[in-house]
């Protein structure tokens, strides 16, 4: 078995043992207590991991490490610099996983995940603040505190690792984004908040290719966009890429410092605040957006904003005395466009009210296209988001279209209908395959007329390049519908003589099986004693 399908397989091993342990417990302050657990297994995982490497030198005769006094031996074993200086969390004696693990039947084992957390902030002041220290409070019996101890033990990092290229972060941060991923379909609406699917996040990517710089997301819930970005910088050798993120929420903030320490990116750029209110990142000049905000928000305060520097084409206003007047989308793509670079890009998710609103949300729009920042707009497939059935598309957005590095696409825009591009997973989901991600990314690269792609073409039904000019005539309406037409329907070449005998010999087997089946539903009943006339 690959060792990608044997981690799936521990996986879903993982997650039915500790959803048998759910029980009555708020999943919200599950989910944090059971990250906080895994984290905490990954860090000391990855400790002695590095205190194994040490010990090696140590007994090695040809290392610098070299020593047979016990007393220097230990004072290397226990140098914080040896750790840290490898971008490892040093992990206190009585934080560590070993030590857990054996007093996992007390009845301390909540004062001890609390004070092994306390321990691990005291000695690695970029995580102060980050680990869940609630393990008391919970009130969840210690008796269940500790079988999720003992379920996550089950977890051997070095069964899952393939290659050379691959590391203890690639198998604790793949475990990690399942067990948010399927905390996010058990929390509902609040799971939305902190986690965008993944197919969403790797199409987001494939768009705008992030290769070096800094990547902004401000409503960065759980730091999945910037894990992907790294994957994408990784598999294309790129250069490490600067994180920027806010997010208001701050259980969230903390899954997502894990979630990228996991996986070895830094997270000291990731503020806590609501970003309209209060932007945290008011210097920051992005090369890369990539965001999901919350859809038609309106949560904000449009008399503090006006005259915000930020929101030149205007701030929609709300009704004082009307809590769910105003939608803030376009306070947010307003934000994304303040903070990109001259050359940057952004792509959003946003709620496909965003593209044909009209009041003084129409009239923004009105002005970003006019101003030439859309570069392109993505209708989604249906049922692409745990939590929403609201439709939803992807808006591109850049500041300079004449950029060398591509075709001049001034006074452009490229519609995309991916409505029908989708693999259903159940049946409230769908999600993209790799193929439906490529031949969108591909598309869009097309246009932009990037090397080692063909030449684009506009395709019916599917996608199409308009000017401001066409646009204005649609009233500024960004439907892609409304551009790319419908697709031509593939002629039926089968005679219909031929085609009706065919459709009635395949009717009639279907009654002839139907048929079987009810005689052998009759014999069974009559077996039991039902007799059916």
């Amino acid at each position: 078995m690959p060792k990608v399908e044997k981690l799936k397989e521990l996986e879903n091993k993982l997650w039915e043992s500790a959803t048998e342990l759910w029980g009555s417990i708020d999943p919200a302050k599950y989910k944090d207590i059971v990250l906080g657990i895994l984290f905490l297994k990954y860090v000391s995982d990855a400790f002695e991991k590095r205190r194994k490497q040490l010990l090696e030198e140590i007994q090695d005769p040809e290392s610098e490490y070299f020593t047979e006094d016990e007393k220097e031996k230990k004072e290397i074993l226990e140098d914080k610099d040896e750790y840290i200086s490898q971008g490892i969390f040093y992990i206190p004696e009585k934080a560590r996983w070993e030590y857990l693990i054996n007093n996992a039947t007390s009845e301390d084992i909540p004062k001890l995940l609390d004070e092994a957390m306390i321990e691990i902030e005291n000695e690695n002041p970029s995580l102060k603040g980050v680990l869940p220290k609630e393990f008391v409070r919970s009130e969840i019996p210690p008796e269940k505190l500790g079988r999720l101890l003992n379920i996550f033990n089950n977890i051997h990092y070095e069964e899952y690792i393939e290659n050379k290229d691959e590391s203890i972060g690639d198998v604790f941060g793949t475990i990690y984004g399942y067990f948010m991923r399927k905390f996010s379909q058990k929390l509902g609406q609040k799971g939305g908040e902190f986690f965008t699917p993944e197919s969403i996040v790797k199409l987001m990517v494939e768009l705008i290719e992030p290769m070096e710089g800094r990547i902004y997301d401000p409503a960065c819930g759980s730091g999945g966009m910037f894990v992907q970005s790294a994957k994408f910088v990784k598999r294309h050798k790129g250069k490490p890429l600067s994180i920027y993120g806010q997010e208001s929420n701050p259980a969230t903030v903390r899954i997502c410092k894990m979630n990228l320490a996991i996986h070895g990116l830094p997270f000291e750029n990731i503020k806590q605040g609501d970003t309209l209110a209060n932007d945290l990142h008011k210097a920051l000049k992005a090369d890369y957006i990539l965001t999901n905000p919350p859809f038609n928000y309106n949560n904000y305060n449009s008399q503090e904003l006006e005259g915000d520097v930020r929101f030149k084409y205007g701030v929609v206003p709300k009704d004082p005395n009307k809590a769910k007047s105003g939608n803030a989308n376009f306070l947010w793509i307003q934000h994304f466009i303040y903070h990109l670079a001259d050359n940057g890009i952004c792509a959003t998710v946003m709620a496909n009210g965003s593209l044909s609103a009209g009041g003084k949300e129409g009239e923004i729009r009105k002005a970003i296209i006019e101003d030439d920042l859309v570069d392109c707009i993505i209708a989604l497939p249906p049922k692409m988001f745990y939590t929403v059935q609201i439709p939803a598309c992807i808006w591109i957005l850049t500041k300079n279209k004449a950029d060398k590095r591509f075709r001049n696409r001034k006074g452009e825009t490229l519609f995309i209908d991916a409505r029908e591009l989708y693999n259903p997973v159940s049946r409230n989901l769908n999600e993209f395959t790799d193929e439906h991600i490529q031949k969108i990314a591909s598309t869009y690269r097309s246009y932009r007329g990037e090397k080692g792609y063909p030449e684009y073409k506009d395709i019916e039904g599917f996608c199409k390049v308009a000017t401001i000019d066409e646009i204005k005539e649609h009233d500024y309406i960004l439907t892609p519908g409304r551009y790319v037409g419908i697709a031509e329907i593939e002629e039926d070449s089968e005679p219909f003589e031929e085609k009706m005998a065919r459709l009635t010999k395949e009717l009639s087997e279907q009654f002839k099986k139907s048929r079987e089946l009810e005689e052998k539903i009759k014999q069974n009943l009559a077996e039991l004693g039902f007799k059916i006339e």
